[in-house]
């Protein structure tokens, strides 16, 4: 196989979708089961992009690791990195599209998540040190091991591009908003980009104001800032400038995934060396396109599809 593009790090889950929509969890009959998790919902958006990727994480020991290793190739993803935490179990993630457009969840991570427990011996350091895109994020630095280690991680690689932070505050996962500023914060010391929506942005850097938070995200020396903004569309900032890019409307089916596939076509274009406007133009359509449609990873667009929105 040739050599890796893309590793990314961290939340790897069973997602059951509802196939009832506008009702609550007690009154959905039947669910679909998709592969799911932010991390791991990067890297098949990626690869669906055509970009070689892998995704370093952990399940449990039960049937749904399995099911997860056997996913992710499907998709084109390599399992490679995906090891197993003995005493723990997969995590199941429910929700209701209701409403449709920011569908509630409900995790099952207790005690904790197999992908909490990565340790330093787990690590594929040269992978971490060498790929032309190391992507983490905000989640998996809640909790410790996991914490210490995407943090030595993030040292061994010594800033290179494209050192991609995805901010992915989900307060389920927190003791407070204080203790998930700090960590977060701490990483935007190591990283050539960070993207994050308007309450991420505000956690990782005290503001909800695209503009200044880009600022001070830039001021972190953070090269690339992208603040979601939602219906006022996309804020991308570098040294040089910031653009907003408005959003690629759609009938919303399922709000889940937009953001992965965000992240994935935002890490191909990184790869290209695209402009960071193309590059959130192109995100932005891909986002859209996997929010008009059911599931998340099974939804990931391809190139031919983006690039028939955009024209």
């Amino acid at each position: 196989m040739s050599a890796l593009e893309l590793l990314t790090v961290g939340r790897v889950g069973v997602d059951l979708y509802p196939e009832q929509s506008g009702v609550s969890l007690a009154e959905v009959s039947t669910f679909a089961k998709s592969l799911g998790g932010t991390a791991t919902n990067v890297a098949v958006a990626a690869a669906r992009l055509g970009r070689r990727s892998a995704v370093f994480t952990k399940v449990g020991e039960d049937d749904f690791g399995p099911y997860v290793r056997s996913a992710l190739s499907d998709f084109g993803v390599s399992p490679e990195h995906v090891g197993t935490e003995p005493g723990l179990l997969t995590p199941v993630v429910f929700c209701a599209l209701n409403p449709p457009a920011d569908p509630p969840l409900l995790f099952y991570r207790r005690p904790t998540a197999p992908d909490l427990r990565l340790r330093p011996e787990d690590v594929p350091w040269d992978e971490v040190e060498n790929v032309p895109l190391f992507w983490v994020t905000g989640t998996g630095v809640c909790e410790e091991p996991s914490r210490a280690t995407q943090r030595e991680m993030l040292l061994r690689r010594g800033r290179r591009d494209h050192t991609v932070l995805d901010l992915d505050y989900r307060p389920m996962f927190w003791e407070s908003e204080d203790a998930a500023r700090t960590e977060i914060s701490w990483m935007l010391d190591h990283v050539t980009v960070a993207v994050g929506n308007r309450t991420e942005v505000e956690i990782a850097v005290g503001t909800d104001d695209p503009d200044e938070a880009a600022k001070r995200l830039l001021d972190r020396g953070v090269r690339l800032a992208i603040v979601k903004k939602g219906a006022e569309g996309v804020l991308v900032a570098t040294d040089e400038g910031s653009w907003t890019v408005p959003p690629h409307p759609v009938e919303v089916v399922c709000g889940l995934g937009a953001g992965d596939a965000f992240g994935g076509a935002l890490a191909h274009g990184l790869l290209a060396g695209w402009d960071p406007v193309r590059i959130a133009e192109y995100a932005n359509v891909a986002g859209a396109l996997v929010a008009s449609r059911l599931a998340c990873a099974d939804a990931m667009p391809t190139s031919e599809e983006i690039e028939a929105e955009l024209s």
